[in-house]
């Protein structure tokens, strides 16, 4: 505690008595000639006597904390004033209090906050939403969404419905929300916080969320939106993952058939054209820096059982050459290990499986 506190009361806010020290005292005498012809009254004092008295006071504090700091107190509690005269007419200021060591209460933090990835998007060039944002405290708190802007349109406001899912899978609909933006110009557009008309015990069981537009303004039109948004295939889990390696726009893998291929954006393409229509990647670009599918390999995991038959799926994928080697020992002895694990503590399928996906999710990043 950098300075020494002072108080006539018995306590300082934000702090508990952490040991009382005992009583301190400071005192200033002034000369004997000091009172000389002047009344009992007080008031009867110059100006300068009442300076005198004033710096007498002042070295009876001064003299109160440098016995206190001796006692290594932080604070001084109960300080008490008296003036006194003395045989002579000599005249002093006297200062009392209790020193202690105090200990600051830790403060509690009432700060919410927590994003949440949309699991839903539009086909067509549309704003984007990837990403809703809560954040406020107990008594209140908002909401903003982070677009993506593919046409770079200067996107004044957009109307929408905020679907909001908790752990339960029950689901909150915020109707008819306008959110309105600073810049909205530029490929990533985020709006003004808007009230979310949601407790904040609700908003920390909240998994995922949809924003549904309705509508839309630039500065040229408004702009209906009536087509009916795309669910996401996989997990939140999954979904920020994806995001995490092929951009925050991202909903889906790349998939190919030699007749079309599926975009990370999520528009399918027809095999000649070389970027997507919607996002402008290019196809050569996404074919190279796609690497083993594992999503679908632990997406068949998860079908099974057991460790045994999860090993089974491994080692189809093993024989295909579809592995990396790098990876293929540290996943054998994750299967081994729960293959010993289960014989002893019950089924061990689910981490074994979050084991794997650890092994590729870490590569990745």
């Amino acid at each position: 505690m950098a300075d020494l506190m002072l108080t006539t009361g018995d306590s300082f806010e934000g702090y508990e008595i952490k040991e009382y020290l005992g009583i301190v005292a400071g005192e200033a005498i002034l000369g004997s000639n000091f009172i000389k012809g002047l009344t009992a009254s007080m008031t009867n004092m110059s100006e300068q006597d009442m300076a005198k008295v004033e710096k007498a006071r002042e070295d009876a504090e001064n003299r109160l904390i440098k016995a206190a700091k001796k006692k290594k107190a932080d604070a001084i509690l109960g300080v008490q004033a008296v003036y006194t005269t003395f045989e002579g007419g000599s005249f002093g200021a006297i200062i009392t209090g209790t020193a202690v060591s105090l200990q600051e209460i830790p403060k509690i933090d009432n700060r919410i906050s927590k994003d949440l990835v949309v699991m839903n998007y539009y086909e067509r060039l549309v704003p984007r939403a990837v990403r809703v944002t809560l954040d406020g405290d107990r008594d209140d708190i908002r909401m903003k969404v982070l677009f993506f802007n593919y046409n770079k349109d200067d996107i004044q406001a957009i109307r929408a419905n905020v679907e909001l899912t908790n752990v339960y899978d029950e689901r909150l609909v915020i109707k008819d929300v306008d959110f309105v933006f600073e810049k909205g110009n530029v490929s990533q557009i985020e709006s003004g916080y808007v009230p979310a008309q949601i407790s904040a015990n609700d908003v920390m069981l909240l998994k995922e969320a949809k924003v549904i537009i309705s509508k839309y303004a630039t500065p040229r039109a408004i702009y209906a939106c009536n087509d009916t948004p795309v669910n996401v295939s996989m997990s939140a889990h999954r979904l920020e993952s994806l995001k995490a390696k092929r951009g925050i726009d991202a909903v889906e893998k790349y998939m190919t058939d030699g007749m079309i291929w599926t975009c990370n954006c999520g528009h399918v393409n027809e095999a000649g054209t070389d970027e997507c229509i919607v996002c402008g990647r290019k196809h050569d670009d996404i074919k190279i820096s796609t690497s083993f599918n594992y999503e679908e390999m632990i997406d068949k995991m998860r079908e099974k059982e057991y460790v045994m038959e999860i090993k089974d799926v491994l080692m189809d994928y093993i024989s295909q050459g579809a592995i990396d080697v790098k990876y293929r020992l540290q996943l054998l002895e994750i299967m081994e290990s729960g293959l010993q694990y289960e014989k002893t503590r019950g089924n061990m399928k689910d981490t074994v499986i979050e084991k794997v996906e650890k092994v590729f999710e870490e590569e990745d990043h």
